[in-house]
């Protein structure tokens, strides 16, 4: 059986509303969340994901309020991810309606909370997000990986945004991520996020190649030959997008018909 390739697009949640920016600055109104969803929906997305990046606490009535309202009018999984920092948060999430749950900065502080909720809710339930930069400084313990231009670097895991360095080389924290439970990643490059230039495809395939669960590739969509080039060369089992589709260039239903016409296999 040949597995359908998904388009995933990402909605970033501030105070219960969409917002988009460059880097987490200039944040602007997209809209309603559960509206945008709803859109998407009638597109043909396989999936939608929510992100609460303020992820404060106080917060996390707002976006429970959201993920009821997008789960009773949606006929699509939904993940979201923001702040899960405990097994009640990630219980309080599924609750509310989502499908899965993304962690990214608390999986990195606390990796057994990846096992203990696979445990607790199963693996397909948990997403492991993992934002990377590239890093030329000589690290024998890390992976390297080659560049177009014929150099080559490895890849650090950030946190907190992109805000703040690890020293995890990123295809090993992925392949930990993947035995300690977790039934997906997420992988954005911060090299290639907001810039429109297409994915970040050496980091993509390696980690694709690294692991046997299923890859999402995040980061620096622009055009349609992007999708198709994450697909292809970066081996992504999905690719998700953001401002591409808000704001009207694209829509889902477009993007699997070019994909289509181009041999990738879609769900039209």
């Amino acid at each position: 059986m040949v597995l359908t390739r998904r388009i995933i697009p990402c909605l970033d949640l501030k105070d219960g509303r969409v917002v988009k920016g460059t880097n987490f600055v200039g944040l602007r109104d997209a809209g309603d969340p559960v509206e945008l969803a709803g859109r998407y929906n009638e597109q043909g997305a396989d999936e939608v994901v929510f992100l609460d990046i303020t992820a404060s606490k106080e917060k996390r009535g707002i976006i429970i309020d959201v993920i009821q309202r997008a789960a009773d009018q949606l006929f699509l999984p939904l993940t979201v991810g923001g702040g899960l920092k405990s097994l009640d948060d990630i219980q309080q999430i599924l609750r509310a309606g989502a499908d899965k749950v993304s962690l990214n900065t608390s999986a990195v502080h606390d990796p057994s909370l990846l096992t203990r909720g696979a445990e607790a809710f199963g693996t397909q339930c948990m997403v492991c997000a993992i934002d990377v930069r590239r890093n030329t400084t000589p690290n024998e313990k890390a992976i390297p990986v080659s560049l177009p231009d014929g150099s080559t670097c490895w890849y650090e895991v950030v946190i907190y945004g992109g805000s703040k360095p690890t020293g995890i080389d990123a295809v090993a924290w992925a392949k930990e991520a993947e035995e300690r439970g977790a039934g997906e990643i997420l992988l954005t490059s911060m090299e290639t996020d907001g810039t429109k230039n297409g994915f970040d495809i050496p980091i993509t395939a390696a980690i694709s190649d690294a692991v046997g669960i299923p890859v999402v590739a995040s980061g620096g969509v622009g055009t349609l030959e992007h999708f198709y080039d994450g697909f292809k060369n970066g081996k992504a089992d999905a690719c998700l997008a953001a401002s591409v589709f808000h704001y009207g260039e694209f829509t889902v239903k477009e993007v699997k018909e070019y994909l289509r016409g181009r041999g990738i296999p879609v769900r039209l």
